[in-house]
C-alpha cells in the first residue's frame, strides 16, 4: 500500500512554494516602489525647486533696501553719511575687498568654500536628524540673508540646499563671495566691509588693512552683538580674535611665526559713540539738512539717493569749514550762555558755499534762519540808487526825520556840522538818515529790486522776501533793514559785488554720482550780470560799492559792512551783522540769541556789528586767506575815484 504521507507530500510541497515566492515578489515590489519614492520624490522635488526657486544678486537685494548716501567735501574727502534706518550699507566689489579680509572670512566661516559645491554636508545632516539648522557655509549664509528666510526648518534647509547648488553652478566663487560679504552684518548697524571698517576703526577700506584688523572684522560676523568689545568686553573679543587667528594659521593663510607677532587691536577699535552710524555734530547736521533740501529741489529726494547708493559732492572746503567752526567757538567762549552765532562763506563768481556754520548749540540752524539786517542792508539801497544814476559822492542832506510810507524816522546828527554828507561818507559813519532819504526818493519797489538784482532770493521756503507778511506790500522797514534775511542770502548777494557784478546762486551741491562713480547730475553755472543784464553797468555798480566798503584785513584790502538790529525801542541791540568780502570769498556773520533780547557781552558792552560780529569776520577771513595771493576786485580800481 502506498504510503499516504508519500502520496500527499509532493502535492503539498508543490502548492506551498508558489505562494511563498509570490509574497516575496510583492514585498520586493513594495520595497522597490518605496525606495523609488524615497529617492524619486526628493529628486523630483529638487528638480522642480531648482527650476522654480532663484536667488537674488546682491544688487537686487540692496536695490530693495535703503542704502547709505555719502556726502563729500569739494576735495572728495568724506564729509558725512546719511544712514538709512536699516543701517549703513555700502556695496564693495570683490577686487576692492582686501585679500587679508577675504582670507580671514573664508578661514573662519567656510574653509572649503573655494572647492565645495555650495553647501555643508555635515550641517545638512545635522538638520535632517535634529530638525533644526546646522552650521552653514558662505553660500548658504548668503542665501539665508538674500531670501530673508532664516527659519530653523527642514523646508528652509531643503530650499537652501537647492539654491546653494544652483548658485554654485551659475556664478563664480568670486561672485558668490562678493554677494555674501556685501549683505552680511558686521554689527553697529553696518552691512558690508567698507561700513564695518569705518565703524570699528574709523578708516576707509583699502589694502592697508592689517591681519589683526582682518581677524577682528571676520570674527564679528558670527554674532556681532556678542563679539563687539563694547557690547561684551575686550577680553571676550580678544578670545574671538584669537580663534580667527588660529584658523588663519590652521588653513595656511598666516605662518605660525607671523601669528605670534600679531596683537589684538584694542587701541585702534573706536567706541560706538565715536562711530555710530549717522552720528554727526550739530554743525554737520545743519549742512546735511541744507544739502538734502537742495537735492530735493533739483529732483533728487532722499529716497532716490538711497535707492542708488549715491555720493553727493558738496562745495564745502574742509579747511574753510574747520576755520569757521574754530573761529565761532573760540570767540564766543566766555560770553553769556545765550549768545548764538552763524557764519556762511560764498565763493564769488560761482556761488559755491565754502563754509556753512549754523552753530553748535542745537538742531536749530542759525545760518538758515532769517534775521533783521539793519544797516548791513545799505549796500543794496546804494546799488539800487547807482542803477538809477545816483552819484555816490554828491552831498546829501541828513534830515532830522524822514517820513516814508506812513512811518516817521528820526535820527541824531550823524553828518557833522554841515548837516550834509555823501552816501560814501554816510556808509562809513553808519549814518542811516541819508539812506532812508535815498529809499524815499527811489521808492520801496526800486530798493527791493536792487537787492533782488544783487542776489537776495525772491522767496525762501515759500515765503516772499522783502515784503510784508501778506506777500504784496513793501513797508517802510525796507529802508532800515527791518525785513529778515538769512546769512546765506547776505553772503551770496555780497558775493555779487566781489565778483565785479556777476551774480551766481549760492549752493552747497556740486555733483551727484551713482554707486559706480558715474556722474548723474552736475550743477551748471548760472553766472550772469546782476543789474539789467548789463555787464558794464554791473561792473561799475560793484566797483563803486567795493570802494565805499573798503577796509583792511591783516595783509590785504577787503570790503566790510556791519549792521545792528535794535531791540524794541531801547538803545540796545538784539543782533549784529558783519558782511564783507575779497575777490576770493564773501562772508556773512550774524550774532544774536534764540529769542529777541538785550544783547550785552561778558564785559557788559552793548553788542553791535562792529564788535563781536566784526571780530569773528576778521578772524575767519584772516585765517582763510593765509597763504592766498592778494587780490582786489578789478572794478574797484576802475570805478569813480574817492574824493580827496
Amino acid at each position: 500500500m502506498e504510503n499516504p504521507d508519500e502520496a500527499v507530500a509532493p502535492e503539498s510541497e508543490t502548492t506551498a512554494t508558489p505562494e511563498a515566492k509570490g509574497k516575496q515578489r510583492r514585498w520586493r515590489r513594495i520595497a522597490a516602489w518605496t525606495l523609488g519614492l524615497l529617492i524619486g520624490i526628493p529628486v523630483v522635488a529638487f528638480g522642480v525647486a531648482y527650476v522654480l526657486l532663484d536667488v537674488r544678486s546682491p544688487e537686487e537685494v540692496l536695490a530693495g533696501l535703503d542704502k547709505t548716501v555719502v556726502l563729500q567735501n569739494a576735495d572728495g574727502s568724506e564729509l558725512l553719511k546719511v544712514i538709512p534706518p536699516g543701517g549703513d550699507r555700502l556695496f564693495v566689489p570683490y577686487d576692492a575687498i582686501p585679500a587679508k579680509l577675504r582670507d580671514a572670512i573664508v578661514a573662519t566661516e567656510d574653509p572649503t568654500f573655494w572647492d565645495n559645491e555650495g553647501f555643508d554636508l555635515t550641517g545638512l545632516g545635522r538638520a535632517l536628524v535634529t530638525g533644526v539648522g546646522g552650521g552653514s557655509g558662505i553660500t548658504q549664509q548668503y542665501i539665508k540673508k538674500s531670501t530673508g528666510n532664516e527659519d530653523a526648518t527642514l523646508a528652509r534647509k531643503f530650499s537652501e540646499l537647492v539654491l546653494a547648488t544652483k548658485i554654485t553652478q551659475q556664478q563664480t566663487k568670486k561672485e558668490i563671495f562678493e554677494s555674501y560679504v556685501n549683505i552680511i552684518s558686521f554689527g553697529r548697524g553696518t552691512y558690508g566691509p567698507a561700513s564695518a571698517m569705518n565703524a570699528y576703526f574709523g578708516r576707509e577700506l583699502d589694502d592697508s588693512m592689517t591681519w589683526s584688523e582682518a581677524a577682528f572684522l571676520a570674527g564679528m560676523i558670527q554674532s556681532p552683538s556678542v563679539h563687539d568689545p563694547y557690547a561684551s568686553t575686550h577680553q571676550h573679543a580678544m578670545k574671538r580674535w584669537s580663534y580667527v587667528v588660529n584658523k588663519l594659521v590652521a588653513r595656511g593663510y598666516v605662518g605660525q611665526a607671523e601669528a605670534v607677532g600679531l596683537t589684538y587691536p584694542e587701541d585702534a577699535i573706536q567706541a560706538p559713540s565715536e562711530t555710530r552710524a549717522g552720528r554727526v555734530t550739530y554743525e554737520k547736521y545743519h549742512v546735511k539738512q541744507q544739502v538734502l533740501a537742495e537735492l530735493e529741489q533739483v529732483g533728487y529726494p532722499l529716497d532716490r539717493l538711497r535707492g542708488g547708493a549715491m555720493r553727493v559732492e558738496t562745495t564745502l572746503d574742509p579747511r574753510a569749514q574747520a576755520e569757521a567752526e574754530k573761529t565761532v567757538k573760540e570767540r564766543l567762549q566766555g560770553q553769556p550762555a545765550h549768545f548764538r552765532a552763524s557764519l556762511v562763506a560764498v565763493e564769488p563768481g560761482t556761488g559755491a558755499i565754502r563754509a556753512y556754520n549754523g552753530g553748535g548749540w542745537s538742531v536749530h540752524d542759525y545760518a538758515g534762519t532769517p534775521y533783521g539786517t539793519g544797516s548791513a542792508f545799505q549796500p543794496f539801497t546804494l546799488a539800487a540808487g547807482l542803477e538809477q544814476g545816483v552819484d555816490v559822492d554828491e552831498p546829501m542832506k541828513a534830515p532830522a526825520q524822514v517820513d516814508f510810507l506812513g512811518e516817521t524816522f528820526k535820527f541824531q546828527d550823524q553828518c557833522g556840522e554841515t548837516g550834509k554828507c555823501t552816501l560814501r561818507e554816510a556808509m562809513g559813519r553808519d549814518a542811516r538818515g541819508p539812506f532812508v532819504e535815498l529809499a524815499r526818493r527811489l521808492g520801496a519797489e526800486t530798493v527791493r529790486n536792487g537787492a533782488r538784482a544783487a542776489g537776495i532770493p525772491e522767496a525762501v521756503d515759500g515765503a516772499v522776501t522783502l515784503r510784508e507778511k501778506d506777500g504784496f506790500l513793501i513797508g517802510p522797514g525796507i529802508a532800515v533793514g527791518r525785513y529778515p534775511l538769512r546769512p546765506s542770502d547776505m553772503a551770496g548777494a555780497y558775493a555779487t559785488f566781489a565778483a565785479d557784478g556777476l551774480r551766481a546762486t549760492p549752493h552747497l551741491v556740486s555733483k551727484i554720482r551713482d554707486e559706480n562713480g558715474e556722474t548723474v547730475w552736475e550743477r551748471s553755472s548760472d553766472k550772469t550780470p546782476a543789474f539789467k543784464g548789463d555787464e558794464a553797468l554791473s561792473r561799475r555798480i560793484a566797483g563803486t560799492i567795493s570802494q565805499v566798503l573798503t577796509t583792511g584785513l591783516k595783509d590785504r584790502p577787503a570790503a566790510l559792512k556791519t549792521g545792528d538790529f535794535r531791540y524794541d525801542e531801547t538803545d540796545d541791540n538784539a543782533g549784529g551783522w558783519a558782511v564783507g568780502y575779497t575777490p576770493q570769498l564773501a562772508t556773512a556773520v550774524w550774532v544774536g540769541s534764540d529769542e529777541p533780547r538785550r544783547m550785552r557781552d561778558a564785559a557788559g558792552e552793548k553788542l553791535a556789528g562792529r564788535t563781536i560780529p566784526a571780530q569773528l569776520w576778521q578772524r575767519f577771513m584772516n585765517g582763510f586767506h593765509q597763504g592766498l595771493p592778494v587780490r582786489w576786485p578789478v572794478s574797484a580800481t576802475t570805478a569813480a575815484p574817492r574824493p580827496r
